[in-house]
Formats: C-alpha cells, structure tokens, sequence
C-alpha cells in the first residue's frame, strides 16, 4: 500500500479496522518486541508466544537476527519479523547508535506488521527501556502497551561500573532511572519475571498492584527433561566415570562465567582431578576473552565451548551433564534476578552450585548447593563434594526436577500470563478455566527427533541415570 509513518497516524480510528489482507481487526493479534534475543532462541518469549497461540490470539514478533536467519518466517503460527542487528557497541556513543538503530528498525517494522495485519496490544521486552515511545506513537491507534520487564537496566549499570563518581555517570545513571519511568508510565500493563521485580514496579515505578502481574521464567517440563544419548545405558555404569559440569546462558561481563575457568583451573591443575569436563553453552560480549582465559589457564582439552545453541543441543548437554553451574555474582542486578538456567537445570534433574543470591534461592530451594559470593575455593569444594557423593547427587537431582516440574513449571505462570492479554482484550476469562487449558497432555516416550526420555516414574532408573550420565 506504500504507507508512510504520517499517513498511518492519520488514519482514523474506523480505518484501522480493515486489515490489508481484508476482514475485521478482532482485536486479538499481539505484536511482541524483542531487541536483547532472537527468537525463538529466547526461550521466555517464545514460551510467551506459544501460550497466546494456543489461547487464540495471532502473534507476530520483531527481533535481530541470528546468524543465517531469514528476514521473514512463520514458526508454529508465529509470524515474526527480523532484521540485521547493528555491529557491536563499544562506550556510550556506540550503545547510543545501537539502540537507536534498533529503535528506527523495530519501529518500521511495526508498520510492515500493521499494514498485514493491525494489532491491539504491543509488547516490549527489555533491554533496552526505550520502546516507550514507540509505544506513545502506536496508542493514536488506541494500541495498548505491555511491558515485560527481563532486566533492571539502572541496576545492570551499577553491576557493571558501581556507584557514578562523575558528573557525567550520574547523568548516565538519571538517564536509566528516566527511561525506566516513561516505561512503567506508558505500560497500561506490567508483567515482572519475580516479586523483587514486582517491588521495584510497585515502589520505583509508582505502579499499582493491580497493574503489575508476576509471570516468572519457568521452564516447559514436558518437552525439557532428560533423554538418553547415544550409549547411557545401565551397562556403562561399569566404565570409569568422567564427570561433565555445564554452563549455560549468556557470557557477559555481569555473568562470571570466568568463574567456571577459575574454579576448573583449581579443580585441574590445584587439585590433580583427572576426571573432569567442562561445557559452556552460549555467547555474549566475553566470548572471546574467556576463550584465551581458558588457554591461558590450559584448560582447552577439558573446557569445550559450544557458541550458541538450539533446543536439541541444549537435550543432550544438560542430559549428559553431572552438575550445572550459576557463577553469577552478587550485584545488585544478579540478586533480584532469575537465572534461567538454573530452573534449566532443574529440569534435567541437575544438581546446582551457585553463589547465594535472593532469588537464586526462589527458584533452587534445596536442589542447589550455596556458596558465598566470590568464594571461588567454597564453589570448588561444593563441586567435589557433589562428585564424590553419588547419594546426594542423587537426592538434589529428584528433588531439582519435582520442584521445577511442581512448582515452577511454565504451565503454571501461562495462566497469569494469558489472563493479562484476555483482560487487555476485554475478553477475561477465569484463572479455572485457564488452568484446564493448560493441562499436561499425554507423556511422550520420545522427543522430536525420537531420542527416548528417562522414566521419571522409575525411581531406580531415574537414580540410576542420575549416577551414571553418559555419552
């Protein structure tokens, strides 16, 4: 139609009706924005996404790509939109360009998305805190804004540079706060990943309870569980056990993955263990560095970084793995945050070493293991002590998946989720009847790709496996 942004506000209320694939607007397509991730790499959103699908709502997403992406796909009747992500930032003036690229490219996008089809409601997941107002640009078309808050980008700033000491970082620091605010003001919803989230909002943010619903980032336990990979049978219970810590998650400068090099490094050469591997899952910002840490320390034959990967990647590491890891220090951005990865590894029925952070305690309860922040010979000697005790690896492996699958399963949190879209929608529907949608479907014995899962229901087989995990 070779709409332009000033004929698009100009339309009236009534036009906006017609979508130009015809038919009336219903109200029900949400357009979900996403600048931190791609998806469906971002398992939270696409989680999200997946609920409103089978609530019935039409979903399209805008996001970067990742590398070989296409700028257009259709994934389980999500529509989502792409572009090519801006070259990395370096200082202020990079951050600057780069959110301010993203800005103009997610905002063009969202008329392509418009002139398919109209939406009703628009989310934006941060970082960034900027979305706000493209948000103000979209409410002319009586368009409703939810914010999805992953992170505290005024607490992220002072995990990574500590407490402003110039003129010039105490005006970055009240630059955040602002952006946060016109955040909070524009959304006619909040949804935050835990109740220290739902604080700030209520408190920081001047939100009303009523307005601020905690969603957390609970795992899918039907399709995350353990599988057996290629020889995990009851006869290699006879071979010399080697055991596998895992990483998992984004390698940034707030998420201490040099701690796992570290703690190796001591484990390894301090120590003399010869019966131990590493695997870090992910990418980020640090990627490279911890990459010549790892050589640095000799650690290369034993440490095996995998880059970024998929859903079945992640099956089979977390499967084969003995302990996962949380090396995410105490800051004030990583103590009020959930770590996925830990419920991740809850639900492969792994054991946790993690640095004692508030709501690391939430989500872990008794299947991870504490240790005080930055005590890196504490964290090692939890990891042998989960190494030499096949008991207890054993007891906090039952226990690390009954917790994720009873308590903290996506299923559950796609209940508040859905009730906030089907209220914005003015279509509320009873948290009952919600609940009954949602239910657990007949187990699978075998995953997409036909790799068979464990018998959770067997205690000596899952004990068993919990042993023994191998390749």
């Amino acid at each position: 139609m070779g709409w332009t942004v000033v004929d698009l506000f100009k339309l009236s209320p009534a036009t906006t009706k017609v979508s130009a694939r015809g038919g009336e607007n219903s109200g029900r397509h949400i357009l979900i924005i996403v600048q931190n991730l791609p998806v469906p790499l971002d398992r939270r959103v696409w989680l999200e996404c997946q609920t409103l699908v089978d609530e019935g709502f039409e979903v399209s997403v805008i996001c970067p790509k990742g590398p070989h992406d296409p700028a257009r796909e259709v994934i389980d009747g999500v529509h989502i939109y792409k572009y090519r992500p801006s070259p990395r930032a370096d200082g202020i003036a990079g951050f600057v360009l780069e959110f301010a690229y993203s800005w103009l490219r997610t905002g063009l996008l969202s008329l392509v998305v418009w002139r398919d089809r109209p939406f009703s409601v628009m989310q934006a997941c941060n970082p960034p805190d900027t979305y706000w107002l493209l948000a103000l640009l979209w409410r002319a078309r009586r368009v409703k804004f939810v914010f999805d808050q992953h992170d505290l980008n005024p607490e992220l700033y002072l995990s990574r540079f500590g407490e402003p000491q110039t003129a010039s970082g105490r005006a970055q620091l009240r630059g955040l706060l602002w952006l946060e605010q016109m955040t909070y003001r524009t959304a006619a919803a909040v949804i935050s990943t835990n109740e220290s989230y739902k604080s700030i909002a209520l408190t920081r943010g001047r939100r009303r309870d009523a307005d601020v619903t905690v969603v957390r980032s609970g795992p899918d336990t039907e399709v995350m569980r353990p599988i057996y990979v290629g020889n995990a049978t009851a006869d290699s219970a006879l071979e010399q056990p080697t055991y596998r810590l895992v990483y998992l998650g984004i390698m940034g400068p707030q998420d201490g993955v040099d701690v796992v090099l570290r703690v190796m490094h001591e484990l390894v050469n301090e120590r003399g263990r010869r019966d131990l591997r590493a695997t870090l899952m992910g990418f980020g910002d640090c990627y490279d560095e911890l990459r010549q840490l790892s050589a640095d320390l000799g650690l290369d034959d034993l440490v095996t970084f995998t880059g970024r990967v998929n859903c079945d990647e992640i099956a089979e590491h977390l499967s084969t793995g003995d302990i996962g890891l949380c090396p995410d220090l105490k800051s004030p951005l990583n103590d009020v945050s959930t770590m996925n990865k830990t419920m991740e590894y809850m639900a492969y029925a792994l054991p946790s070493v993690a640095f004692d952070l508030t709501e690391t305690r939430v989500s872990g309860g008794d299947a991870v293991i504490y240790v005080p922040s930055g005590d890196l010979r504490g964290f090692a000697d939890a990891i042998e002590k989960l190494l030499d005790d096949d008991d207890l690896r054993c007891s906090m492996g039952r226990a690390a998946r009954q917790r994720v699958a009873n308590e903290l399963d996506w299923r559950q949190q796609a209940v508040k989720y859905a009730q906030v879209y089907h209220r914005l929608t003015g279509h509320p529907v009873a948290e009952a009847e919600l609940s009954a949608s949602v239910q657990v479907g007949p187990t699978e014995e075998r995953d997409v790709r036909g790799r068979r899962y464990v018998d959770l229901s067997n205690a000596d087989e899952f004990d068993r496996y919990i042993r023994r995990r191998q390749v």
